[in-house]
């Protein structure tokens, strides 16, 4: 019998998730397995083979292998990078530190800007200028350049970021001082601003470029241990790369532009509830992903996973962050998820969050020194969550300690224990809804026209609350919800993205001059995909425009034809009208005008093909595990049915109060709440009527 298999792992910040689908080619006979491990930072490949290890997988079977890392993040939020330096203009040393005037926190006038990730004893300046049209007018100077590699090696640099002026439309500078440190010395990690990012803006593209190089020396080492300690399982199969922008490549490619990986897991999530949404047909979607960190969300509108390059890390109301101008999916993210701390301010108010608990010492129920109750102990402590089935029954729930601690926050709040759970599970809840708002409401979406599909460890505990407070009629979790960041990674394709600033007028006379470069950027991205033997038959492209009033600062992306046709000059500038007018309420009696263009590269993969389950005949009875008295914090305590999730069959069907234990999660629904499984076990969760 011939087999295909297909892996996918996840590495987070708490859990490294694994799945594994094989389907025989001979049957048709279909297998998935899922599995969990501690992360294993800063070694995080021992935790991707450990997983393998845990969920029996021969690595050798193994025909296609899909991995997305925190690694990047990581090391960005708790600077762990490499030593970093930056060549740059000559007048331009100070762009990371001069940055924008958006300072969030606008009245505090102690307000301290973020400290740039490269000192300013590493950022060196070097004699050129290009012109904002391209052209020399000064001449690249590299005499100074010996002596700066000098001073980089004896300070213990190991990267180093190369960003001129300009260069986003003439790079012929910067590729002659990467080709001039190449030859002097090859053991420095160099990369260029061009390869990064050709849109406009100085210090987000200097930026960019500087995080870009301070992970790339750790990213790279990460990348090839994985497939080191691959190949000596006997791997030889395809490993590909999850990216930001909801696609994945190839290894070699992740290598050489790693912070294309920044938001990689959330992207595989988000890619999952939009492509199960083609499967089960829901193409309006508010995705929500919960974990044991962060909560994260995104809206998908008509089947469509936004992307952006407008993205920051460590932004907050107190922090203006750092831009990272590469393709991202647009989401919110804050520090919610279910080892969140919660904690007493100098005024006796509760807050739960951003401070998380991690994996170690973890919640106080891990019973690994943790003293901080976060909001998996106030969902035990509430009975949402089994005591004596926690973690899958891995982990024997340390409820002396949850009550003890609870305790110690009750005195402080001169409540009573469960109070203070009921609290503590409100205020995340309300912290989360509040992010659901900022995707959906902020941008001109009513969220009770969208389907909510939670996952994620923590995302079935809380969806159920959320989606009552939004309005929002129905709630799906996956089937595979506690692991369904690396299940969306089965469902990509190689993406790859070509953005340019292009700035012109929109109207019939520039429909030449933009199809060119429109041309342009497809070639580029045609080579790169022909370079690996990618069949042309697989290869498809999408390209959209950013476009903006005349004079105004920022823009809007719309999709456009790849070739455009003058007379299709007058929809493509109202369908920017009506997305403005969706996004912002007004239109504006002002001129349209280009400003950029970004071509989408995707080459087809083999992906999974998800087929319908068969019932055996299972009755609703065989998944009752019990009842128990469980706290729903807003609507009061009830005796809630407990299911085995993992006995569900298709067409099964019930109503609340319920809690259903699955393999990696619990879903908590509310009273006045009906259950039905769908043809694929995934959870139906609606209103009763």
């Amino acid at each position: 019998m011939t087999e295909r298999v297909f892996v996918a792992t996840d590495v987070g910040g708490t859990f490294t998730d694994l799945v594994c689908f094989s389907e025989s080619t001979d049957s048709g006979i279909q297998q998935l397995k899922t599995a969990k491990s501690d992360t294993t930072p800063p070694n995080f490949e021992a935790g991707v083979l450990n997983v393998l290890d845990k969920a029996q997988v021969n690595v050798h079977d193994i025909d296609v292998m899909a991995h997305g890392t925190t690694v990047v993040i990581n090391a960005l939020t708790e600077r762990k990078g490499s030593k970093t330096a930056l060549i740059t203009s000559k007048g331009f040393r100070d762009i990371l530190e001069i940055g924008r005037g958006n300072r969030p926190d606008f009245f505090n006038l102690n307000y301290q800007k973020p400290e740039p990730y490269v000192p300013r004893y590493l950022r060196y300046q070097i004699e050129e200028r290009i012109s904002y049209l391209g052209e020399v007018q000064t001449s690249l100077n590299l005499d100074c350049l010996p002596e700066m590699l000098k001073s980089m090696k004896s300070e213990g640099v190991e990267a180093i970021a190369i960003c001129l002026l300009n260069a986003y439309i003439n790079p012929d500078h910067e590729r002659a001082i990467a080709a001039a440190i190449a030859n002097y010395d090859d053991e420095f990690e160099v990369i260029c601003s061009y390869q990064v990012s050709r849109e406009w803006r100085e210090y987000e593209r200097t930026s960019t470029t500087v995080l870009s190089a301070y992970v790339q020396p750790i990213a790279s080492r990460y990348l090839e241990n994985l497939s080191l300690g691959l190949k000596e399982r006997d791997f030889q199969g395809q490993l590909y790369v999850m990216q930001s922008n909801c696609g994945v490549d190839t290894l070699q490619a992740a290598k050489q532009v790693p912070i294309t990986m920044v938001e990689s897991g959330p992207a595989s999530g988000f890619w999952g509830a939009a492509a199960l949404g083609k499967i089960i047909g829901e193409k309006n979607i508010i995705a929500l992903d919960i974990g044991g960190t962060t909560a994260k969300c995104t809206l998908i509108n008509n089947g469509e996973v936004p992307i952006s390059s407008d993205y920051y890390i460590e932004r907050s109301q107190t922090s203006a962050g750092y831009p990272i101008m590469v393709p991202v999916v647009d989401l919110v993210e804050i520090g919610n998820g279910g080892g969140s701390i919660a904690w007493v301010d100098e005024f006796s108010k509760l807050h739960v969050g951003p401070q998380s608990a991690g994996a170690l010492p973890g919640p106080v129920a891990y019973g690994k020194g943790g003293l901080n109750i976060t909001t998996t102990d106030a969902n035990l402590a509430l009975g949402r969550i089994n005591a004596d089935y926690f973690c899958g029954g891995e982990i024997k729930a340390d409820m002396q300690g949850v009550e003890s601690s609870l305790q110690q926050l009750a005195d402080k709040l001169s409540l009573t224990p469960a109070e203070v759970a009921r609290g503590v599970i409100r205020i995340a809840n309300n912290n989360m809804v509040n992010a659901l708002k900022l995707v959906s409401i902020n941008k001109g979406h009513d969220p009770r026209d969208f389907t909510m599909v939670a996952f994620g460890g923590g995302g079935a505990m809380h969806a159920c609350a959320l989606a009552t407070e939004l309005g929002i009629k129905k709630v799906i979790i996956p089937a595979t919800a506690a692991v369904f960041s690396a299940w969306g990674m089965m469902m990509s394709d190689i993406r790859r993205d070509r953005l340019m600033t292009y700035l012109c007028a929109f109207d019939s006379s520039k429909v030449t001059a933009i199809n060119e470069q429109i041309q342009q950027l497809k070639n580029e991205l045609h080579d790169s995909f022909i370079e690996e033997n990618m069949p042309q038959e697989r290869i498809s492209y999408q390209v959209f425009g950013k476009f903006r009033y005349q004079n105004q600062e920022h823009s809007i992306e719309v999709p456009m034809p790849i070739e455009l046709v003058a007379n299709e000059v007058a929809s493509v500038t109202e369908l920017f009208q009506q997305m403005y007018e969706k996004e912002y309420t007004y239109r504006l009696d002002s001129a349209v005008e280009l400003v950029g263009l970004h071509l989408v590269g995707q080459a087809e993969i083999s992906k999974i093909k998800v087929s319908k389950k068969k019932p055996s005949g299972r009755f609703l009875s065989e998944a009752i595990k019990g009842e128990r008295l469980v706290d729903y914090a807003l609507e009061g305590a009830h005796k809630a049915v407990i299911y085995n999730g993992d006995l569900f069959e298709p067409n099964m069907s019930f109503s609340g109060p319920a809690i259903i234990e699955q393999t990696g999660t619990t879903i908590v629904v509310h009273p006045n709440q009906d259950v039905s499984i769908d043809d694929y076990l995934n959870i139906i969760i609606t209103k009763s009527e």
